[in-house]
């Protein structure tokens, strides 16, 4: 082997290392047995992993040997990828959603998603530490923690610097290089956000593009996997493997003729100059001095790259706030469909069961509390009156949100910060997110005993519904004339 892969895979892309593969200068083996070293070593730092799949070695050195036989599969074959916690898988691996209840639990086939990896020749390296239940356990439960696996923390200052989202443990584990990708699930942020502050891009799909069975729910109407990466191109090739029509997700059954299985054919480094883009000022309001001064220089270089910038537009959803009651009866429904075909020996099988499993084990499993969870179990809605609220809740969206917006102004997209604010329109309707690096923080995003250290942030491009090739375009544009990604000081 000619290329000395500790050092290679600190920032390898995954064209880099099938090529590598392609080429014998490197197996997937080797590849994986890296990474597991690297894990060894960092992971102790960040507490990204919950656990690395004990068969990823023997799946890598099937994979080179199908290599050296038949051929390969495609962009995937042989490529280590993490998944998030609540993504089901058939192997010896648990699913967890981060939680102690269901720590030593075995789900009985793949999720859609992680059949479409392994189809495609993806080595499941392992499962990220996440927020537990997906940050929609306790109003008062910090992002990163779960009580299967403590604090996730971010790699570019440990402790100090925020980490977002439920697919924290996702994000940092990419932007440790201990992954060579990952996917992650959003409801609301939980992918943009921690990509955001990873200094990574992140995509999060149309809802429907891709299947959500098998991965443990919060929302019908707003969960999405989809993935996080160091490039645009590795997010694209990734986002290509995961979309397909499932029988078991009925969202998907919406997509036909609007999905691709290559999405790298809208990778046009000059697209910004097609394009018009715009500035949502509402939601750079409470930016602190430097983020703001991060978000005006992005701005500038979408003019610099020929693009036509509209600032300001308004949404008019300011005062238009989360219905709780719509999300509180999706996750109750969710939840209990998911949990009532675990194993018979699983200790939880219903919410009702998981509120008085954590009441029992409160030492352990309630550090923080349980009170969305009692308030999913309390909730009231009927099918009726759901529908009925959920209607009024899209309303305001759908007649003055993303649509309205971009038609109004001729639109290609809106920039947004990487923050959570402008995610929640986006996640209402279920539409698109892409975000890319775009700068460094002097203070970055500050944990409660205020350190100033320095941090990532991206910016965030939002389009309609089924624009993933639009945002892809403008987020390589945009990447390929910034470059701002950097990994973190781990060695």
């Amino acid at each position: 082997m000619s290329i000395n892969l500790e050092d290679w895979i600190h920032e390898a892309d995954l064209v880099s290392m099938q090529k590598a593969m392609s080429s014998g200068e490197c197996t997937s083996e080797a590849l994986v047995l890296a990474y597991i070293e690297r894990i060894h070593r960092y992971n102790p730092l960040i507490n990204a992993l919950l656990e690395i799949n004990p068969d990823a070695l023997e799946i890598a050195r099937n994979l080179d040997l199908e290599r050296n036989t038949t051929g390969s599969r495609g962009p995937l074959h042989g490529i280590p990828i993490l998944l998030k916690d609540n993504i089901d898988t058939y192997d010896r691996m648990h699913t967890s959603a981060g939680s102690i209840a269901l720590a030593e639990s075995f789900a009985p086939e793949d999720a859609f998603v992680a059949a479409k990896l392994r189809a495609a020749g993806a080595v499941l390296l392992g499962k990220a530490n996440m927020t537990e239940w997906s940050n929609f356990m306790s109003n008062r439960m910090p992002a990163g923690y779960s009580s299967r696996g403590g604090y996730v923390l971010n790699p570019y200052g440990p402790g100090k610097l925020f980490v977002s989202g439920s697919s924290s443990g996702s994000a940092a584990a990419v932007a440790a290089n201990l992954t060579a990708a990952a996917i992650g699930t959003e409801t609301a942020g939980s992918i943009i956000g921690p990509a955001s502050q990873h200094f990574l891009v992140g995509i999060k799909p149309t809802v429907g593009l891709a299947s959500r069975s098998g991965i443990i729910p919060i929302s019908i109407s707003q969960d999405t996997p989809g993935p996080i990466s160091k490039t645009v191109t590795d997010a694209a090739i990734l986002l290509g493997a995961l979309v397909g029509i499932d029988e078991n997700d009925k969202a998907t059954w919406t997509s036909p003729h609007r999905t691709f299985h290559d999405y790298t054919s809208y990778l046009d480094r000059d697209f910004l100059r097609k394009t018009r883009i715009g500035i949502p000022r509402h939601y750079y309001r409470s930016l602190d001095e430097e983020r703001l001064s991060i978000m005006e220089s992005a701005i500038n270089v979408l003019r610099e790259q020929g693009a036509t910038v509209i600032d300001t537009v308004n949404l008019h959803l300011e005062q238009h706030p989360w219905n709780n009651d719509v999300i509180c009866y999706e996750f109750k429904t969710g939840l209990n469909r998911y949990l009532s075909k675990l194993n018979s020996d699983m200790p939880v099988h219903s919410l009702q069961d998981l509120i008085a499993y954590n009441q029992k084990h409160a030492a352990s499993a309630l550090k923080f509390g349980q009170d969305n969870l009692i308030r999913s179990e309390q909730n009231a809605l009927n099918e009726t009156t759901y529908q009925l609220k959920r209607q009024e809740y899209n309303h305001p969206a759908v007649t003055q949100g993303i649509d309205y917006v971009l038609d109004q102004h001729g639109l290609d997209a809106l920039m947004l910060p990487g923050d959570v604010d402008g995610m929640y329109i986006a996640a209402r309707l279920g539409y698109p997110l892409i975000t890319v690096p775009a700068g460094y923080s002097a203070k970055g995003t500050i944990d409660a005993d205020g350190d100033s250290t320095q941090g990532p942030f991206g910016v965030v491009f939002s389009g309609r519904a089924f624009s993933e090739p639009t945002l892809i375009s403008i987020a390589y544009s945009f990447e390929q004339a910034t470059l701002f990604r950097r990994p973190p000081e781990m060695g």
